[in-house]
């Protein structure tokens, strides 16, 4: 196979995936428009029965007057019989055959009806049945679609909200970080500015333990004022 022919190929089996998901998207309207069809259809089946069912009844009822015409020439004949009238009766049985002949034919035809209205009521039957299975899972396969994309939009609304809360708790974890750092940062200094001058938290200390008095106290002052006196 050449390179022509492949890219030909390549385009045919493009166009049919293409054909084949476009009747997928609309699968269920096609399915729909189908079952319409098929409606009409047996509508016109069952339009093509009632007249075929009139047409038997028809010809029934010719076969059953041509039996009531035989049966009244036999009559007839017998009593042309009876009267000594060979002549006649003979006549009268020129017209029964004509009538037997003419009944088989409108049997025949009744029959013919008959046979057509069992087939085509077998064939609405079915084609009712088949309608009526389609619409059941026509009815399925909608509900089932509507479930589903029921499914899909809350699956994609959690999972935007989880894509939110985990946005959320990220942001959290960063403001405890920095919170964390500027604890850290303020605990670091408070021990720089204690390290950097240990004789005056040394001093504080020993003031604060009454072990060496203030150098600025009152009591100090005087003290020393009162030495400078007596001098």
């Amino acid at each position: 196979m050449n390179v022509w022919s492949k890219m030909l190929t390549a385009l045919r089996g493009g166009a049919n995936e293409v054909g084949e998901a476009v009747v997928d998207s609309q699968a269920l309207r096609i399915l729909d428009q189908e079952i319409r069809d098929s409606d009409v259809e047996l509508r016109k089946s069952k339009e093509a029965l009632a007249e075929i069912m009139a047409k038997q009844k028809l010809a029934s009822d010719k076969v059953n007057k041509s039996a009531a015409s035989i049966a009244e020439y036999e009559q007839y004949a017998l009593k042309a019989l009876d009267a000594g009238n060979e002549t006649l009766a003979k006549e009268v049985a020129e017209k029964i055959a004509n009538l037997e002949v003419e009944q088989a034919s409108e049997r025949e035809q009744a029959e013919g009806f008959a046979a057509s209205v069992a087939q085509l009521r077998k064939a609405v039957t079915q084609a009712e049945g088949n309608i009526k299975r389609l619409k059941q899972q026509v009815d399925t396969v909608k509900a089932t679609e509507s479930v589903q994309k029921a499914q899909m939009a809350v699956a994609q609304r959690y999972g935007g909200s989880q894509a939110k809360l985990q946005t959320a708790v990220e942001s959290l974890e960063r403001i405890k970080q920095k919170q964390a750092e500027r604890a850290a940062k303020m605990e670091a200094s408070a021990e720089l500015a204690a390290t950097s001058a240990p004789d005056d938290s040394l001093e504080a200390k020993l003031r604060a333990a009454g072990i060496k008095a203030d150098n600025a106290s009152a009591d100090s002052v005087l003290a020393r004022l009162k030495d400078k006196s007596k001098a």
